[in-house]
């Protein structure tokens, strides 16, 4: 009986625990954002597991009928695409409701795409704020406004599509300010940058997954403006 949230790989397959695989191959189901996503890591392990798709658009229509199995004993695995449940994605309205209905809820950790790209930037991230995913317009720069004057480090995930403009906006409100781009964290085709704001925008090439981490400077330097 319970939830269970399952970490899983970010990209590397092989970055998944044993514990993980033994969880996933024991409950009765697993709920997921992409059934199509899951079933590749799912095949890869030889798993056969009933997959049950829970995202923004059917969660809250799902909740109700997952809890009540869960009351009679089923026990149901939580996953998200990549990294850990629950992290900017529906589950958590899940995990709040078996809470309070008292409902065993369990973790299994795994990858974080934003511990890693912190672990590798090699900036000052001991306190910091994690965004997801970013607004865009004006919304975006205040926002990085009021984010740049927390002195703590910021998190946030961006899609590449966007993310020379979110540079830009950066470099725009502190130009000294050190950021780390992590792109196609454990694939193929991993890349870090690592520079100021206004120069990344030049040089990063903006394909696949992103995670960005922003150490904010408040002095002035003599760096390249946008």
């Amino acid at each position: 009986m319970g939830l269970k949230l399952v970490g899983t790989p970010i990209g590397n397959l092989s970055d998944i625990s044993k514990r993980a695989l033994e969880v996933l191959n024991g409950v009765d189901a697993i709920l997921c954002e992409d059934t199509r996503q899951t079933i590749k890591l799912l095949n890869h392990y030889l798993i056969s597991k009933k997959l049950i798709s829970f995202n923004d658009r059917n969660s809250s229509k799902k909740i109700p009928k997952i809890v009540e199995e869960m009351r009679k004993g089923a026990e149901y695995a939580l996953v998200s695409d990549a990294g850990m449940p629950v992290i900017s994605d529906p589950g958590l309205k899940l995990v709040d409701v078996c809470h309070e209905q008292h409902i065993p809820v369990d973790v299994i950790p795994g990858p974080s795409a934003v511990v890693s790209a912190i672990a590798a930037s090699g900036l000052n991230a001991s306190h910091f704020v994690f965004l997801g995913f970013l607004p865009r317009g004006s919304k975006l720069r205040k926002v990085l406004k009021i984010v740049s004057q927390l002195n703590m480090a910021t998190v946030f995930y961006e899609s590449p599509y966007r993310l020379k403009e979110t540079l830009k906006e950066i470099c725009n409100i502190s130009p000294a300010s050190r950021v780390f781009v992590a792109r196609e964290m454990t694939k193929v085709h991993q890349t870090f940058y690592r520079g100021y704001p206004c120069e990344l925008t030049d040089i990063v090439k903006p394909i696949g997954e992103m995670t960005v981490v922003v150490e904010w400077k408040k002095e002035n330097k003599n760096v390249k403006t946008c």
